[in-house]
């Protein structure tokens, strides 16, 4: 009975996924009252960090990723680093490269304030790490989670260096007080936020994979796919309620259509490059999955957490970065229905 809800659940997910959307922009309260949830605060050595409902929704994401990872893959990706070394340079070169071509080419667009505002929500999109929700997506299509974990992790842990790289690259796109916001958000650091919620959550999975066994991990898996689906959905609810309902209000076609554009664009050019990346490195299907998911994939809870507090004196900002969150997702889901359904329906 469980195995066909999990089955129904992944065959349908991408529906799923759409009417998220709409009941966003339908009925954002909820899902603004989660943005804003709090369960406290996290003592560090220099001040606090805040618990806050999304934090926690991303913790439990890479505690199911850490509990899903295999020993043995952990062993094949010490032994063989090539994947995992090639999909962190190009989460890093990758964004970055896109960028610039989008401010050569939004040259010609007739409003310059709302280039500014893409290109710095592209800005803050390349710059965070791998997103902790590729675990889940790779998990769920039956990838290589330590491949995933890997990929996430060490671009989590690499962003006190890259994440204030490619702010300031991007600023050296932009002009005015856009410019300086880039440069001034890259002087500041996200390690801490990034630590608790991604690198303890996803270490702390693995320890207790270790303690359960492998007998006890076949028996709740199905259970954990169905968790990591319900928290994906009510992330992007959450996200999406942030500005898809001022959207439909208030809609500014052109303007939606160019980041809707963008955002698609770079998105799968992120996928094709993993997939690209695997068939270079003739990695097996299951790093193929983890490759695809991870590069098409940003943090972008982070991403807004960051334009929230430092660039609030440009809230316009943040829609290229839900845009993307929103994309990709919906690109996930349509990768993974498209690719791999049959194969989790056999290996399941």
């Amino acid at each position: 009975m469980l195995s066909r809800i999990v089955h129904a659940v992944h065959r349908r997910f991408i529906w799923l996924v759409v009417a998220s959307y709409f009941v966003a922009a339908l009925l954002p309260q909820f899902g603004l009252w989660i943005r804003t949830a709090s369960l406290g605060f996290v003592p560090l050595t220099q001040g606090r960090l805040e618990a806050s409902l999304p934090s926690i929704m991303l913790a439990s994401l890479l505690f199911n990723a850490g509990l899903g990872v295999r020993l043995s893959d952990l062993k094949q990706l010490i032994h063989g680093p090539g994947p995992l070394l090639a999909g962190l340079v190009a989460n890093l070169t990758l964004p970055v490269t896109y960028i610039f071509v989008v401010s050569q080419v939004m040259r010609l667009w007739h409003n310059s304030e709302e280039v500014q505002h893409i290109l710095v929500g592209l800005a803050l999109v390349a710059s965070m790490p791998i997103a902790g929700s590729s675990t889940a997506w790779t998990q769920n299509a039956n990838g290589n989670l330590a491949l995933s974990l890997g990929l996430v992790l060490f671009s989590t842990i690499l962003s006190p260096l890259a994440t204030p790289l490619v702010l300031h690259a991007v600023g050296l796109m932009t002009t005015g007080d856009y410019s300086e916001d880039l440069h001034e958000l890259a002087s500041g650091g996200v390690g801490s936020f990034l630590g608790v919620w991604v690198i303890l959550p996803s270490l702390a999975g693995i320890a207790a994979r270790l303690l359960a066994g492998e007998n006890r991990m076949a028996i709740i898996r199905p259970y954990l796919k169905l968790v990591n689906w319900a928290v994906l959905l009510l992330l992007n609810y959450s996200n999406a309620s942030l500005s898809l309902p001022k959207a439909v209000a208030e809609p500014d076609f052109d303007y939606l259509a160019v980041m809707l554009v963008l955002a698609l664009s770079l998105c799968a050019v992120a996928f094709t490059t993993g997939w690209g990346i695997a068939r270079v490195l003739r990695t097996d299907r299951d790093q193929r999955v983890s490759m695809m998911f991870a590069l098409g994939m940003n943090n972008n809870g982070a991403g807004l957490v960051l334009a929230s507090i430092a660039l609030a004196d440009h809230p316009q900002v943040m829609l290229p970065i839900i845009f993307y969150n929103l994309v990709q997702h919906l690109v996930a889901a349509s990768v993974d229905a498209l690719m791999f359904r049959d194969v989790v329906q056999e290996t399941d």
